[in-house]
């Protein structure tokens, strides 16, 4: 269904901008294409599914894996042998050892070490004598491990799903900051968008202005100095137009730009006034941010990282020791049949150790170094995991008092416009002096500049917090998104 509306929404694109040179947006058809085209969301795409790659290759590494080994070696050449009385004499040899074999290996995850299955086949030709002679190996299994050495696959085990929830997260975290960002972008442009309306409205009632106050000081009703101040008011509003335009043109490029459009294009982007209306209880967000957040699950596999290290370190410090062991059946012959009839067993076992006896306390100083590492890791994660609920609970009280605040702002923009009505009626009756109306003016910008700013405050806050949570609570659910895709 997202994929249907998103092609519907580029499809609208795609018609407005064949259809004329100005494309207009909504903040949410803004937010969509962001999510799904720019950038940010794009890297954002890749670097979810280099890590889910990363994922998957992680859980073969405890699935069984078959192999073929193949080899073949000619050897035509004159080397030394050692006869049976000890001395050495030279023989030529000319000889092709064919070697083939399956083999099924699967990691012990407890253990640490790895139990195989095989079966090959070795085929010798002696050229020189006219002979051939058939080895095969119609089962062995086999058992390879490092005794007290540090587990990799135990501590990967642990450390790997945490990574792929992390990432999951991340990727999640990283669309709705898109998402804000795009928010504040559009809300850019929609100042300066304003900015240039409110530039022309001014600049048109400036020339007014100026030209009524001809007439009245050529019949000596206005002073000089109410005739130069309304001159330099209509020269400034002339330029004020010129240094919108400019400010709306880079606007539009940085919107155009981070939604990943391509084309040369003019954007308008419309504002809504209504917000939604609903409140974040804190409560919740400080219990779905603890859920969704991958700031949580980076301080848990930070810890987890530790904690390996200590153990890594501890494992390289004393006693080691390498087991191999491998029981099958072989049996050779001079026909491929015979070689695999009434096969004798053959037992392999091999224990390497390895004990350091003097090593000047090298061993203890990294073991000792990595704990202290992880004590360092869970004070620091303590302090950010406070600061991190601070924060949110900042947050939420901000926003749960944001959509008022955009409401005051909408209030005090309509009264400004309508004052500065007022105040140009009133000077044009000679009523008001022009110290009245440029104030009437300046409030009227100004109003409007703050009650865009609380739009464009209010929606990055919603997108943070869906950020933050991985929740929407205007909804009432969770941020899913289709990760198969």
């Amino acid at each position: 269904m997202k994929h249907q509306l998103i092609f519907i929404l580029f499809l609208f694109v795609a018609v407005q901008i064949k259809a004329q040179d100005t494309l207009r947006l909504t903040l949410d058809e803004a937010v969509a294409l962001a999510r799904d085209q720019s950038p940010q969301a794009v890297a954002a795409r890749h670097q979810y599914r280099a890590s889910y790659w990363n994922w998957r290759s992680h859980k073969a590494d405890y699935l069984p894996s078959l192999t073929l080994n193949t080899s073949s070696s000619l050897n035509r050449s004159i080397s030394s042998i050692t006869l049976p009385d000890g001395s050495d004499s030279f023989v030529h040899r000319n000889q092709l050892l064919n070697d083939g074999s399956f083999t099924i290996n699967q990691n012990i995850a407890l253990l640490g070490g790895s139990v195989f299955v095989q079966t090959g086949l070795q085929r010798l030709d002696i050229f020189t004598d006219n002979k051939l002679s058939y080895k095969s190996s119609p089962v062995v299994i086999g058992y390879s491990q490092n005794l007290f050495g540090y587990n990799r696959l135990k501590w990967d085990k642990k450390i790997e799903p945490a990574r792929y929830a992390q990432a999951k997260k991340m990727y999640l975290e990283t669309l709705e900051l898109v998402a804000a960002t795009a928010a504040s972008k559009f809300f850019q442009l929609a100042t300066a968008q304003s900015n240039l309306q409110s530039a022309n409205y001014n600049y048109a009632a400036a020339d007014t202005l100026f030209r009524y106050a001809k007439g009245r000081y050529d019949i000596g009703t206005i002073t000089e100095n109410e005739m130069l101040q309304l001159e330099i008011n209509h020269l400034t509003e002339q330029s004020n137009r010129l240094n919108s335009r400019i400010e709306v043109d880079d606007r539009i490029q940085d919107l155009r730009s981070f939604l990943g459009i391509h084309d040369n294009v003019e954007l308008t982007v419309i504002i809504s006034k209504d917000v939604p209306e609903f409140s974040v209880p804190v409560a919740d967000a400080l219990s779905f941010a603890h859920q969704n957040s991958p700031d949580i699950e980076t301080f848990y596999l930070q810890q987890l990282q530790s904690e390996s290290y200590v153990a890594q370190a501890k494992a390289s410090r004393g006693l080691k020791a390498d087991l191999y062991m491998q029981v099958g059946l072989t049996q050779t012959a001079q026909t491929l049949s015979n070689s695999y009839r009434h096969p004798m067993d053959q037992q392999l076992v091999s224990l390497g150790i390895r004990i350091p006896i003097l090593d000047w306390g090298v061993g203890k100083g990294r073991v000792e170094v990595a704990k202290s590492n992880l004590e360092k890791v869970k004070i620091d994660i303590a302090q950010a995991q406070t600061d991190f609920e601070a924060n949110i609970v900042k947050l939420v009280k901000q926003f749960n008092l944001q959509a008022d605040k955009v409401t005051i702002a909408q209030k005090t923009s309509e009264r400004a416009a309508r004052r500065n009505e007022v105040a140009y009626r009133l000077y044009l009756l000679g009523k008001s002096t022009v110290l009245d109306l440029n104030a009437a003016i300046s409030e009227k910008d100004n109003s409007q500049r703050v009650y865009i700013r609380e739009l464009s405050n209010y929606w990055a806050m919603y997108y943070t917090i869906r950020s933050i949570t991985g929740w929407d609570f205007e909804a009432g659910k969770s941020l899913n998104y289709d990760f198969r895709d």
